[in-house]
């Protein structure tokens, strides 16, 4: 029997539910019991009854997944950091206050949002300040939403994403740390960003408007401003899936985004916006053998603290109140 029977069969088994983002290999991701994006595949992954998770993805996700469900054991193959998530901690957090306070502007007068995609302590730091998490689809939303209290956004761990959302609103934006005017700004931007939406250019979107008149570009929020400037659409990963799968069959689009979900979309006139493979390696990270031995340890009732997403209480209190924020919104 090869791995991938024996893995539906060990699913079939046990009282655990597969879950896999959208980056995934193929053959991970075609295993899955839900898909999707990150706080996507948290909210469904706590609907479920099963008393397992194993979450294929990156750290920060798993460990949405028990702020949003503490009950249930939560199991990562391979608890791989996202670069952007790993760009920022507590620490750096504290850090990232301290030059904002010393530009003149107090605590008070700040409200953090941080992207879905940070470690549990940043969401329950922001949380504690009365902030909101956000995702890349209702991210305009939350801002909107958090500008209502007159105070200035912290946005982090992604600078891009905030820079782009404070244009789409005709905002100023900033960055810590670049020698940009802090107090002249709406968003204060931290200084994080995701390396694989860093890899398209504008000379990508050039090369394909020359080689292809009538072609799109659709990228994600993640990508530098000069690129989102360019294309003809800009979405979250759910949203560049449901753009891309109702233009015509013959429409060629360029897609800036992860290879493996690009890959996945259309068979013809879908092509990738870089000269390279622009493919997260800490989301290639999780194997099929990793998938069925972690199975196989809740079988055999022998799980491995590697593979276990633990969060203190007191952190799973405030990252949730984070969470809920913006649920409400």
């Amino acid at each position: 029997m090869n791995l991938k029977d024996e893995i539906l069969k060990l699913k079939d088994e046990l009282d655990v539910t597969l879950v896999a983002h959208f980056y995934q290999r193929d053959e991970v991701f075609e295993l899955a019991d839900i898909t999707g994006d990150s706080l996507e595949l948290a909210r469904k992954a706590k609907e479920t009854a099963s008393k397992y998770v194993v979450f294929c993805g990156v750290g920060f996700m798993g460990e949405s997944v028990k702020v949003l469900s503490p009950e249930k054991t939560v199991l990562m193959p391979k608890i791989a950091c996202c670069a952007m998530a790993r760009m920022i901690d507590e620490g750096y957090y504290e850090q990232n206050l301290k030059i904002i306070n010393e530009a003149g502007i107090s605590n008070d007068d700040i409200l953090p949002i941080t992207y879905i995609n940070s470690s549990a302590a940043v969401k329950a730091k922001v949380g504690e300040m009365g902030g909101m998490v956000c995702t890349s689809s209702n991210a305009y939303k939350i801002i909107e939403k958090g500008l209502e209290s007159g105070k200035k956004i912290f946005f982090v761990p992604d600078r891009c994403l905030g820079q782009n959302f404070a244009k789409s609103l005709n905002l100023k934006s900033a960055v810590v740390g670049d020698g940009s005017d802090l107090k002249e700004a709406d968003i204060i931007c931290y200084n994080g960003f995701c390396s694989v939406h860093q890899l398209f250019t504008t000379e990508d979107v050039e090369f394909y408007r020359e080689k292809y008149p009538d072609i799109l570009i659709a990228v994600h929020p993640e990508c530098d401003p000069a690129i989102c400037d360019m294309a003809d659409f800009v979405g979250s990963t759910s949203q560049l899936i449901k753009y891309i799968k109702e233009l015509p069959l013959d429409q060629k689009v360029a897609v800036g985004t992860e290879y493996n979900m690009v890959n996945r979309l259309r068979e013809k006139n879908t092509f990738i916006l870089s000269s390279t493979k622009p493919e997260c390696p800490t989301m290639n990270e999780t194997t099929l053998e990793d998938v069925y031995k972690t199975l196989k340890s809740i079988k055999d009732n022998n799980i491995s603290e590697e593979t276990l997403i633990k969060v203190d209480e007191n952190t799973i209190k405030w990252a949730r109140v984070a969470l809920e924020r913006m649920l409400e919104v």
